[in-house]
C-alpha cells in the first residue's frame, strides 16, 4: 500500500523564548500570527529578526510562534556557509553543543550562546498514522520523492509521533531544491 505524505519546506526561521522576544522586540511583546501552519497551534509570526554570524548576516528571518522555552535557530547548510558557522544536524530541541548567534530586532539584540541547528529531516505524524505506516517514534526511515527530472530518495528521516501532529514531511530549502519540490508535492515512505 502506498501512502502519500505531504511535504512542507522549512526556510530558515527562529523559535524564540519570551525573554529573547522581550529583548529584541520590547518588554511584553506578543508575537502576532501571520500564517497558521499545518501543525496544531504553530504559526509563522509577522515578526522577523536579523541573524548575525561571524562572516555575515541574514535579514528578515521569520520568527515562529508560539514562544518556546529555549531559543532555537534553524538554518540550512547554505545559510551556514553564508553566516560562517557550522550548525550540527539535529532534531528539534536537541541543542547541546550547538553554536550561538546574535539575534537583532527593532528594540535591541541578544547574543545566544547556543541553539543554532540544521534541522534533521523528519516526518510528523499522530499515533494512528504511525500504526498505519508501521513505524515507531524516533525511527529512521527512507522516503522517495518523484519529481520531474529530480527524483530522489532521502534516508535518515526521523519519525516524530505526537497525538497533535498532522502527517507531513519537513525538508529544508536545500533538500527541497535538490529534489525539485514544489507546493503540493508528496513523498512516499519506503518499507523494507
Amino acid at each position: 500500500m502506498t501512502i502519500r505524505i505531504p511535504i512542507a519546506v522549512s526556510a530558515r526561521h527562529a523559535h524564540l523564548s519570551q525573554e529573547t522576544i522581550d529583548q529584541v522586540f520590547g518588554v511584553g511583546h506578543q508575537l502576532r500570527p501571520r500564517t497558521w501552519l499545518s501543525q496544531t497551534g504553530q504559526f509563522a509570526a509577522q515578526e522577523t529578526v536579523t541573524l548575525v554570524g561571524p562572516r555575515s548576516q541574514l535579514r528578515n528571518v521569520r520568527v515562529m510562534g508560539p514562544p518556546r522555552e529555549r531559543d532555537q535557530i534553524e538554518i540550512s547548510r547554505t545559510d551556514e556557509l553564508e553566516l560562517g558557522l557550522e550548525a550540527p544536524v539535529r532534531v528539534s530541541g536537541d541543542l547541546a553543543a550547538t553554536p550561538g548567534i546574535t539575534v537583532q530586532g527593532p528594540a535591541g539584540s541578544r547574543i545566544l550562546n547556543s541553539g543554532v541547528i540544521s534541522a534533521r529531516r523528519h516526518i510528523h505524524m499522530n499515533p494512528q498514522d504511525a500504526t498505519r505506516l508501521g513505524v515507531q517514534n524516533g525511527e529512521s526511515v527512507q522516503v522517495k520523492i518523484d519529481s520531474e527530472g529530480r527524483d530522489l530518495i532521502f534516508g535518515d528521516v526521523t519519525v516524530r509521533i505526537r497525538p497533535d501532529f498532522r502527517l507531513e514531511l519537513h525538508l529544508d530549502t536545500d533538500e527541497a531544491n535538490a529534489a525539485g519540490i514544489t507546493n503540493g508535492s508528496y513523498a512516499e515512505l519506503l518499507t523494507a
